[in-house]
C-alpha cells in the first residue's frame, strides 16, 4: 500500500502533523486557520512553570521506555536524573504492574515502543494549554526527528494505542480519525479486541456511543 510522506509545517512554536484524507479546499482552509490560531496562542501568554523553556521544541535522548505511552528522556527533572513523559492524546494497553495482569496488546505496544525509541534521540513538542499530567509527568508529542514522524501518531496508525478521548488537546480530531482508520483496517489490537478487553474509560465511551446510535436508530 502506498503511504504518503509526512508534510510537516513548522511555525515559530509547534509542529503541525500531516493532514488525512483528500486535501479539499474546506479542509485546507480549516487547517490554515487552526495553525494560525495555534501559533498566535503560543507566541503570547505565560507558560506553565519553566517546562516550556526547558523542553518545548527541543531534542533529547531516550533514557528508558517504560511502556507503550510512557518514557524517560535524559534530562533532569527536579530531584530526578530523568524526565518522565506521558504521550499526549494516546493510551496504550497496560502491562503487568503492581500485581495487575497485562492488558490485551499491552506487551506488543511496549515492545513496539522499545524497538522504535530505545536509545535514540527524539524531538519533544508541548501543548500551549497544559504541560503536566496529574502524576507530574510531562505531557508531550514526541517526534522521531524535528520534521519527522510523530510517535503518538505511529502508535495509533499501527493499532498499538487508543485515541484518548478523555482530554481535549491540539490534535484531538486528527488522532480520532487515525484510530477510526486503524480500526476499520483491523490493525494491531483492532484485529481481535473485544469490549471487555478495552480500558475501562474506553468501554464507557463505546457503550455510550452504542446507546446513542440505538436511541437515534442509526
Amino acid at each position: 500500500m502506498l503511504v504518503k510522506k509526512r508534510q510537516t509545517a513548522v511555525c515559530d512554536s509547534i509542529l503541525i502533523p500531516r493532514r488525512y484524507g483528500r486535501r479539499v479546499a474546506i479542509v485546507v482552509i480549516v487547517a490554515v486557520v487552526a495553525a494560525a490560531v495555534t501559533c498566535d496562542r503560543l507566541a503570547r501568554g505565560p507558560r506553565q512553570g519553566d517546562d516550556w523553556s526547558r523542553y518545548h521544541d527541543r531534542s533529547f535522548r531516550i533514557a528508558r521506555v517504560i511502556d507503550g505511552d510512557t518514557l524517560d528522556i535524559d534530562a533532569p527533572d527536579k530531584d530526578k536524573d530523568v524526565t518522565r513523559i506521558r504521550l499526549w492524546g494516546v493510551d496504550t494497553p497496560e502491562v503487568r504492574h503492581r500485581g495487575r495482569a497485562d492488558m490485551h496488546f499491552g506487551p506488543q505496544a511496549t515492545d513496539f515502543a522499545k524497538r522504535t525509541l530505545a536509545g535514540r534521540e527524539v524531538h519533544v513538542v508541548l501543548s500551549p494549554d497544559r504541560t503536566r499530567g496529574k502524576f507530574g509527568r510531562l505531557l508531550a508529542y514526541v517526534y522521531l526527528e524535528r520534521a519527522g514522524r510523530m510517535f503518538n501518531e505511529m502508535l495509533l496508525e499501527e493499532g498499538y494505542a487508543y485515541a484518548d478521548l478523555r482530554f481535549s488537546h491540539h490534535y484531538y480530531r486528527q488522532f480520532k480519525v487515525i484510530e477510526q482508520r486503524a480500526r476499520k483496517e483491523g490493525r494491531g489490537l483492532w484485529a481481535d479486541v473485544t469490549l471487555e478487553k478495552m480500558p475501562q474509560w474506553k468501554q464507557r465511551f463505546e457503550r455510550k456511543k452504542a446507546s446513542t446510535r440505538s436511541s437515534t436508530g442509526n
